[in-house]
């Protein structure tokens, strides 16, 4: 759909709508209402900005339809692709050419001045192909993440001799990259499938959005208490007992709704956008815990494995393996220390390094609940031989059932065919003057079967041997 508007040369032109590019109604009122705002404050600007005061030629400020333009000197003047339409990629550029002698570049074909907007959609396509696969890549990676992480839970609780304090620690930072998980899944499902969902309830697409921070927040609070848990047994208390989990539980899950509810408060009074999925500096009120926590979880792992190994040089060998235990532990915190908040300032330029860049980011962020429970349940020593045993324990039971099984099948055999043995001989000499009825009734039944001679209106039939189905 095609609708003539004001051009910046003063001339009527036509201005693409939305129609072509998205069906949505919805989307279509939006566009519409994105661009009035952003021309009604590009006139405001026009008539408010001070004048320009540098000497030499200039291009006048001005509205091209889409985007402002301020005064220009010769040159290109670059600004962002705006987010009117769903094709349009912001991360592209706009440019505009201001001629030597002052005046905007018009186009050589309709001689009406002319933005280069073609990048907005030149690798929408690509670009599209590539958010495609990476939305598939998330979902597969949570789903696998919720699927391992509740069969280590179920391995965990049904394994009584793997209860200890740890294991606990363990099990609620397993419920938090679940819940984290499900979450994202029903984020990424809605966003794709319902692209209005913010339109139709914002204030559910608001609380779904603070449940992912505060289950984020807590995977890394957990892996927290995990390192201050070793830090704590291995060289504050290595002779204590248990400790008390009270003070890990509170700020496991305790500690992280501070920062959220901060958080969607701060959203709220300053920066209420669209189902609050736009990056903004409040980020920070969530990740800066964050990153705190990750440095702290990285200094208790380097004083763990600088006093271990400290203790290994002046131990016994008899005890090494005993440390060397102690030192694998720790290192399994290596990998979950938020290796995607390391790889944030090494974003590449380049659209396929981009591509690849956005690869292991996903893989990092998205198969984290997979990594921790191949880790601390799949290749667990104790928990495999846990499994062994208990596997043994089934195939022993199962053999004795089958050699219990045959033995009694072996004994039926045997008294089945001496009984019917004996059946035949005694009907071979049962004498002449014996009467037909008794004769009859002594070879009536077998295993619950007829299989003697039958009488029939008073006579004796010769004795037939009927096969039994049932032994």
């Amino acid at each position: 759909m095609l609708q003539v508007c004001q051009g910046e040369d003063g001339t009527t032109m036509p201005m693409l709508l939305p129609e072509e590019v998205t069906s949505s109604p919805q989307d279509l009122r939006m566009s519409r209402e994105n661009i009035l705002s952003a021309q009604f404050e590009c006139y405001l600007r026009i008539l408010h900005d001070p004048p320009h005061t540098e000497p030499g030629p200039y291009c006048n400020r001005t509205w091209d339809g889409w985007l402002c333009w301020g005064d220009t000197p010769p040159g290109t003047a670059v600004q962002n692709c705006p987010d009117y339409f769903n094709d349009f990629d912001p991360s592209e550029e706009v440019t505009k050419v201001c001629n030597p002698d002052g005046q905007w570049f018009r186009h050589p074909d309709s001689n009406r001045l002319w933005s280069n907007y073609t990048q907005c959609t030149a690798y929408t396509t690509k670009k599209l192909e590539v958010a495609l696969t990476m939305y598939y890549l998330a979902v597969v990676g949570h789903a696998l993440s919720a699927i391992s992480l509740l069969i280590s839970i179920f391995i965990f609780s049904y394994f009584k001799c793997l209860s200890c304090q740890r294991i606990s620690l363990h099990k609620n930072m397993f419920m938090s990259f679940i819940l984290n998980s499900v979450l994202m899944v029903i984020w990424f499902t809605g966003g794709i499938f319902n692209q209005t969902h913010d339109a139709i309830n914002p204030i559910g697409c608001k609380i779904l959005a603070s449940l992912i921070h505060y289950t984020s927040s807590t995977n890394y609070f957990w892996m927290l208490c995990e390192g201050i848990y070793l830090h704590t047994l291995i060289i504050v208390a290595v002779f204590v007992g248990e400790q008390q989990l009270g003070w890990y539980y509170l700020l496991g899950w305790g500690f992280p709704v501070i920062p959220v509810v901060v958080h969607g408060v701060a959203r709220l009074l300053f920066h209420d956008d669209k189902c609050w999925i736009m990056n903004s500096n409040m980020l920070y009120i969530i990740h800066g815990p964050i990153h705190v926590a990750l440095v702290v979880n990285l200094f208790f792992l380097l004083n763990i494995v600088r006093v271990l190994v400290t203790k290994l040089r002046v131990t016994h060998k008899s005890e090494s393996n005993v440390y060397m235990k102690a030192v694998r532990a720790t290192l399994i915190l290596v990998p979950l220390m938020g290796a995607h908040f390391i790889l944030v300032p090494l974003q590449p330029k380049g659209r396929v390094a981009m591509a690849i860049y956005e690869f292991f980011m996903n893989i990092f962020m998205h198969f984290q609940g997979l990594l921790v429970a191949i880790i601390f349940c799949f290749c667990n020593g104790e928990v495999q031989s846990a499994i062994r045993r208990k596997s043994s324990q089934y195939r022993a039971q199962w053999r004795r059932r089958l050699v219990t099984t045959d033995s009694h099948c072996n004994y039926h055999t045997n008294s089945s065919i001496t009984e019917t043995s004996r059946v035949i001989i005694s009907s071979e000499h049962v004498p002449p003057s014996v009467d037909t009825e008794k004769t009859c009734t002594t070879t009536h039944s077998l295993n619950g079967q007829s299989n003697g001679k039958r009488c029939n209106n008073g006579a004796q039939e010769a004795p037939k041997l009927l096969e039994s189905s049932e032994i």
